[in-house]
């Protein structure tokens, strides 16, 4: 297992986590995610922890908190041995404040969250989403309030536009609070949009990327082809999270299978290992509904791409920079950098 510090910290963090997003039960329509009973937790789990993973994430909104309660009971007296990271923000109830970034709201969430995961205190809070009735400056506050109390080790935000996240982090270090340390964002071969505007700006700030969905949903698994493009009743064939160009997807898993097979693994071993070889990710989060699923991803533990496998996977899956990424970079200065060796 490889390993790195989140963000500017001094927390290590295995690189490979593992997202409990699969853990319980739903209504027919959130079946294609929640699945996973407590007995399979307990192993998913403890593979995990035998793999050298440290770090678990959740969130208290996947299958109404069972996800929290089952990997509480998973970890037992493990949960001192590890890094949890749990996020709010999303309705948890009929009542209007049962929603959202509010003080209100994101005290009572957190003494909710902690109930059920078993523990005193949380490693890593993640604002889940973004809030456009709540001032950033309130969710800062309530933030910093948890931290004073001792019930959150550090914070974060996921899903929030790199200018709202500068924004709070400004606030946080005007006011001498903790600043946020993690930012839980979608990122993948063919989802690369965090690279023009959030990845420079987390690597300034001392930020630690979390990537959800590294393999875009299990596209990037290889199982899904133009020949048979359900991927023999995949999940994708119900239900997917992310937008996808499939067209340019085919031939980013294309790509993936040539440098699998010259390497005696999978697709998604290489998908998650190209992840890793970003300098600003701190952990994958990698879920399984068993343990040969999580296995699979497991190979990418310790596994490094050589320079010209990331480079034949940047190529294929490079996206046009937005304006004005292209702007910036078509007319900038040449000398200087020349000068001094850059």
């Amino acid at each position: 297992m490889q390993y790195a510090r989140l963000g500017n910290t001094g927390l290590i963090v295995s690189r490979l986590a593992f997202g409990a997003m699969t853990f319980g039960a739903g209504t027919a329509a959130a079946n294609a995610f929640y699945k996973v009973s407590q007995n399979a937790a307990d192993l998913l789990v403890g593979r995990s922890l035998d793999a050298g993973i440290n770090h678990f994430n959740t969130a208290d909104i996947y299958a109404d908190g069972q996800s929290e309660i089952m990997l509480g009971k998973a970890l037992g007296d493990r949960r001192h041995d590890v890094v949890i990271s749990t996020k709010v923000g999303n309705r948890m109830g009929k009542a209007l404040n049962k929603s959202g970034l509010s003080r209100k709201n994101i005290i009572a969430a957190v003494d909710a969250s902690l109930k059920r995961l078993n523990t005193d205190y949380i490693d890593i809070y993640l604002a889940h989403r973004v809030d456009p009735y709540t001032p950033v400056e309130e969710t800062v506050e309530a933030f910093q309030h948890l931290v004073a109390q001792g019930k959150v080790r550090y914070v974060g935000f996921s899903n929030w536009p790199a200018w709202m996240a500068a924004k709070a982090v400004g606030y946080q270090k005007a006011n001498g609070y903790e600043p946020f340390r993690a930012a839980e964002m979608y990122y993948s071969l063919v989802g690369r949009d965090l690279e023009h505007e959030l990845a420079p700006f987390v690597a300034d700030a001392g930020i630690g990327v979390l990537v959800w969905s590294p393999l875009a949903g299990g596209f990037l698994s290889g199982k899904y082809t133009r020949q048979d493009p359900k991927g023999g009743g995949g999940r994708l064939s119900s239900i997917n999270l992310v937008p996808l160009d499939l067209e340019k997807g085919y031939g980013v898993v294309d790509v993936l299978k040539k440098i699998a097979a010259a390497r005696s693994t999978t697709p998604a071993a290489i998908a998650l290992a190209w992840l890793q070889s970003r300098p600003w990710v701190a952990s994958v989060l990698i879920g399984a509904t068993g343990v040969e699923q999580l296995d699979q991803n497991l190979a990418a533990a310790d596994l490094v791409l050589s320079a010209e496998d990331v480079s034949a996977l940047d190529k294929v899956s490079a996206v046009a920079p937005p304006y004005p990424n292209w702007f910036m970079e078509r007319f900038a200065d040449r000398d200087a950098p020349k000068a001094l060796g850059a």
